[in-house]
């Protein structure tokens, strides 16, 4: 994949030309999220771009759902109880209905959360799956889940739109959907609504939110031009565009933790010299890489985890973070020297597209171009990439999240090691147990050099003076209930 800023220029020029005097506007809240268009997959067999997540979210609730501020509070449940010793989660149904007007179930909502754990299933939130034990429903209003040890923060997992309870297409709110031309036209039920559970035809002419889902620039001039209130799921790859634009404030970050950087795609060739792979980590200047992405509080990250994680609060360390960076860069030189043994080494690095990730690539150039390295930008959907750049926030609280990126069942650099220690974590008696055995794989992964970290992902929105209840937050879940406070 060669970088040209051909078609960047002209997505910016296109931008800017769109851009007028924004004026506030009233009716319906109009929300571009960027990616393709809005549908309701089954994350079990699709994965999720941002735009379909906001549909889900929005139409078919899970057994919890995020507020603005990223909080939990009810949706299908209407309330649940915790075990004293944390193993078991009891949820009530609340009473609702379907769109063909039958009763949602206890039975319904566990067949849907076995089959995301199934062996079949590709939803990316399986691997955590993994920490339960039994999900049963109990009567027809009340299902259990149990858990194989206790989980700090196990109830955001199901909070998550991969996890949504959706019935031959369809879920339970809390918007009701209609299409309408290039939009997705929801709207929240009216009080006789709710009981009866079916659309009023004067709200389906009214909606509260229009919905779309298109690419960076058009939302952008979309927003700039006062046509769109909101835009959101914006990465680091599209920020460059977004800022071209100058929305000044208008442009919000959320707090969001996960990993950004390189996964190795093979463990062979020059690839399978671990001093190889630490000399390309040790190379890198990351505070030039975050003060060229411009992004407020964004930090250089050296670990696999970040700081601060309630169950492993201090991520290992690699003993080179502590050597200077013109010394690392010659004890890297030195590590490929003799790796190659004179023969030139060109790795193929699987790159997003977008301006960011073009930015971040030719910073990675730049950086390994000084230890005799060339790099070579490819399309992610290469599968002879040598290296792909990881841009995933994390859904969850919990270390295991990231450990279990870099197993040896999805990662091509690992240690069958840290997989028996992540196994004996999950059945892990005590709190204190668990976090040891997570510190040992942690350790044992860095030690390895199974990931490349850069910083945390980046994730922004545009947003309207209007969205007076609009939040940041740390998964970056922008919920279209409430946006605009007062109206609530």
């Amino acid at each position: 994949m060669t970088i040209r800023g051909g078609w960047l220029t002209a997505a910016l020029a296109g931008a800017l030309l769109l851009c007028g005097c924004e004026e506030q506007r009233s009716g319906p809240v109009a929300v571009s999220a960027i990616g393709a268009e809005p549908r309701l997959h089954n994350p079990n067999l699709v994965p999720l771009d941002a735009a379909s997540k906001l549909l889900i979210q929005s139409t078919a609730q899970g057994l919890l759902k995020f507020d603005a501020a990223g909080q939990l509070e009810p949706a299908l449940a209407q309330s649940w109880i915790v075990s004293n010793d944390g193993l078991r989660y009891t949820f009530r149904i609340r009473r609702t209905t379907w769109p063909d007007g039958s009763r949602v179930t206890a039975d319904q909502v566990v067949g849907r959360l076995r089959a995301a754990a199934s062996a079949a299933s590709r939803n990316p939130l399986k691997p955590l799956l993994g920490a339960i034990d039994e999900i049963m429903p109990m009567t027809e209003e009340v299902l259990e889940i149990s858990l194989k040890s206790p989980r700090p923060n196990f109830l955001q997992l199901l909070a998550q739109p991969e996890l949504a309870i959706i019935r031959n297409g369809s879920g339970t709110g809390p918007f009701h959907a209609a299409r309408e031309g290039g939009v997705i036209a929801l709207h929240l039920p009216t009080e006789e609504e709710a009981e009866e559970d079916t659309p009023a035809e004067e709200d389906l002419q009214a909606p509260s939110v229009h919905l779309r889902g298109e690419r960076a620039a058009l939302a952008i001039a979309r927003f700039m031009d006062g046509k769109a209130d909101l835009v959101t799921g914006g990465t680091v790859g599209d920020l460059p565009i977004a800022r071209v634009a100058e929305p000044g404030d208008r442009l919000q970050f959320d707090p969001v933790a996960g990993l950004f950087g390189l996964s190795f795609g093979k463990n062979s060739g020059i690839l399978g010299d671990i001093e190889v792979r630490r000399a390309l980590a040790m190379a890198i200047d990351r505070p030039a890489l975050v003060a060229a992405l411009g992004v407020p509080d964004l930090q250089p990250r050296e670990t696999l985890l970040p700081a601060g994680i309630d169950e492993l609060p201090q991520p290992a360390i690699a003993a080179w973070t502590q050597v200077p960076l013109p010394t690392r860069r010659s004890q890297a030189a030195a590590a490929i020297a003799e790796a190659a043994e004179g023969t030139p080494v060109t790795l193929r690095v699987a790159i997003p597209e977008g301006p960011g990730y073009q930015l971040t690539f030719a910073h990675l150039r730049r950086d390994w171009r000084a230890i005799g390295v060339d790099a070579q930008a490819v399309r992610p959907t290469d599968r002879s990439a040598d290296l792909r750049l990881i841009d995933s926030v994390a859904p969850v609280e919990l270390a295991s999240w990231y450990l279990r990126q870099f197993t040896c069942e999805a990662s091509a650099i690992c240690d069958p090691a840290a997989d028996e220690i992540m196994a004996a974590a999950r059945i892990a008696p005590t709190a204190a147990n668990r976090q040891a055995l997570l510190a040992n794989a942690d350790r044992i992964l860095t030690d390895k050099i199974a990931f490349i970290p850069l910083a945390a992902p980046v994730r922004w929105s545009l947003v309207a003076p209007r969205l007076t209840g609009f939040r940041t937050n740390m998964f970056g879940r922008h919920s279209l209930e409430g946006l605009i406070a007062e109206e609530r």
